[in-house]
């Protein structure tokens, strides 16, 4: 699989994202599991020990983790990013821009989280969109994890800017700055819900919310401008294995059964999940819809909800078990992290 991956970047004159970070994810995750994996290349690795010794004289000096993925995949792309090392420390944390490729009108910056002290980074850590660039120019960013080395508790981010007018953006400055990630990421996957879902009922108490988005083939048939009748959530969350996720109620509306997910202390563990059915068969049934809404915003106490909708009739739903999966996080680390760079293109 690598091969392939290999092969189809080295015909790439310019690698997407995706399947830069795919690569250097496989390459990551096959150096841990099998060292052999470097012995096939052996001539490539020569190879590319040589080039960075001779080609690249500037990045002799400190030669980067990300810098051997990047050359073991493609000396010629690894080339193309420009040596930033920048750094800043806050609460025992480094953070550093190592590198960056620019492009036209686009950014591709790597930067790392490293703990000096402690234990909060991992390879789940999560910057939670917490992260801001702040540039002299209109764009759209996005942030995606590469990888994580435990020996020295470093976290590899890619960095993605795209300025919007189409301008070559070289020569301006940017400031990168991060005020809090998550870590420590737990995923629990295909629970089963203990209810019963041949004693659900109609629903007692509905209430109309304000959506705040949601999606299936139904979305559009369950709200109104913005609006949605849903069930009113009880204060109890129960049915997971998080507890600040779970079912706060379940009943028909309109011959259509809602379930209803809360999701307590959002903000600061980034607590998500899904509900889905079972037949008898094991056969997944997903919902018809699904709808987001909040009971207060950006305040103390502030539950999210998710309602999933799905079209079994009630003379049926004895055949359908409920399942779940949820993610959460037990770590949030607060700090100030602030790196000012030029984009400057490699010579």
């Amino acid at each position: 699989m690598f091969k392939e991956k290999y092969k189809h970047m080295i015909d790439q004159v310019h690698p997407g994202d995706e399947l830069l970070c795919g690569v250097l994810k496989s390459a990551h995750i096959s150096s841990k599991r099998k060292i052999s994996f470097f012995y096939r290349p052996v001539a490539a690795v020569i190879a590319v020990c040589i080039c960075m010794s001779l080609t690249v004289p500037a990045l002799a000096a400190k030669v980067e983790p990300i810098y051997k993925l990047i050359y073991t995949v493609s000396p010629g792309i690894a080339q193309l990013f420009a040596p930033v090392q920048k750094s800043d420390e806050d609460n025992g944390i480094k953070m550093e821009v190592l590198s960056a490729y620019i492009h036209g009108n686009v950014a591709e910056i790597y930067i790392t989280m490293q703990d000096l002290s402690k234990d909060r980074i991992d390879d789940t850590t999560d910057l939670f969109d917490s992260y801001s660039i702040n540039r002299p120019f209109d764009s759209s960013a996005s942030c995606q994890f590469v990888n994580y080395d435990e020996k020295t508790k470093t976290a590899t981010f890619l960095i993605s800017i795209t300025e919007w007018k189409n301008k070559k953006i070289a020569g301006d400055k940017i400031t990168f700055s991060v005020k809090k990630f998550l870590s420590h990421k737990k995923n629990y996957s295909d629970v089963r819900i203990p209810i019963d879902l041949s004693s659900v009922t109609a629903a007692e108490d509905t209430k109309n919310v304000n959506a705040m988005g949601g999606g299936g083939k139904d979305y559009e048939r369950y709200t109104n401008k913005g609006k949605a009748t849903v069930l009113k959530p009880s204060e109890a969350i129960y049915g997971s294995p998080v507890d600040d996720i779970g079912v706060t109620d379940i009943g028909y509306i309109g011959g259509m059964l809602h379930i209803q997910m809360g999701l307590g202390d959002r903000l600061k563990k980034d607590n998500h999940g899904s509900f889905y059915l079972k037949d008898v068969n094991g056969n997944t049934v997903n919902c018809n819809c699904n709808i987001y809404f909040a009971n207060k915003y950006e305040e103390q106490g502030r539950i999210d909800y998710c309602e999933y909708v799905f079209d079994i009739p009630r003379e049926e739903i004895k055949n359908y078990t409920l399942y779940g999966d949820f993610n959460t996080s037990d770590m949030l680390t607060w700090g100030n992290w602030r790196v000012t760079f030029p984009l400057e293109q490699a010579e």
